[in-house]
């Protein structure tokens, strides 16, 4: 009778099926990739300067406008500078060393056009920077007021120089500010070829090494007749 057992749980054992593998779990949805794009680096602002080609030119004695195209054109990029805090974009407002170099009698007057000329007017528009600097984005040029009466001939000879031009002092930069008017001045324009350029923005005689604002007012400010060259 055992040996009748045994038998039959042999049979039942070589009989069974093996086990059937676990099923594989089903594939993980796939999602697409997206691309990430990096944002591409902003173009550096492109400055058209055409006083620099204008000072190769000989001088006139056309008395600039402060009205004109061009000149709105030049404060604003002079504005931008101020805004920016890069006196760069303010070089089409700005003198041009090329006729700097005609107009003065002294030894290396690009060296000076370069090294005290220019490096003032990036002082000074630092210095006129930290009147908006708090919300750069809030400030918006009104206009630049210039009282032309003020306009006056600079004699070859005056101030070593070797050639004549226009001087104009004290325009007013007005401008708002958080919903302010304000402003500051410009302390001395000259002329190339019948064009107003700054040439001292804070100062024409300097007390201090750095940057420095002229008379910075609540509202658009005074500007007072001076015989500067």
């Amino acid at each position: 009778m055992l040996l009748i057992v045994v038998a039959a749980l042999l049979v039942i054992l070589l009989t069974r099926h093996p086990a059937e593998p676990a099923p594989a779990p089903p594939p993980k949805a796939s999602h697409p990739t997206t691309a990430v794009r990096r944002p591409k680096p902003a173009r550096p602002r492109r400055v058209v300067d055409l006083g620099e080609a204008e000072g190769h030119l000989p001088q006139t004695q056309t008395v600039p406008s402060s009205t004109s195209a061009r000149f709105r054109s030049q404060m604003a990029s002079l504005w931008d500078a101020v805004v920016r805090n890069d006196a760069r974009l303010g070089r089409p407002a700005f003198f041009p060393r090329s006729a700097y170099e005609q107009l003065k009698a002294i030894p290396n007057a690009g060296g000076d056009w370069e090294n005290r000329l220019f490096g003032d007017f990036a002082l000074d528009v630092a210095a006129a920077h930290e009147l908006v600097a708090g919300d750069p984005a809030s400030a918006k040029l009104v206009e630049v007021h210039v009282v032309d009466s003020y306009a006056h001939w600079i004699a070859p000879g005056v101030c070593a120089n070797s050639i004549g031009y226009y001087e104009m002092p004290n325009a007013r930069v007005v401008y708002d500010y958080r919903g302010g008017e304000h402003s500051f001045g410009i302390a001395s324009m000259i002329s190339w070829r019948g064009v107003w350029y700054v040439v001292h923005l804070g100062a024409i005689l300097r007390e201090t090494s750095g940057g420095v604002v002229d008379e910075a007012a609540s509202g658009p400010g005074t500007s007072a007749y001076s015989g500067t060259c």
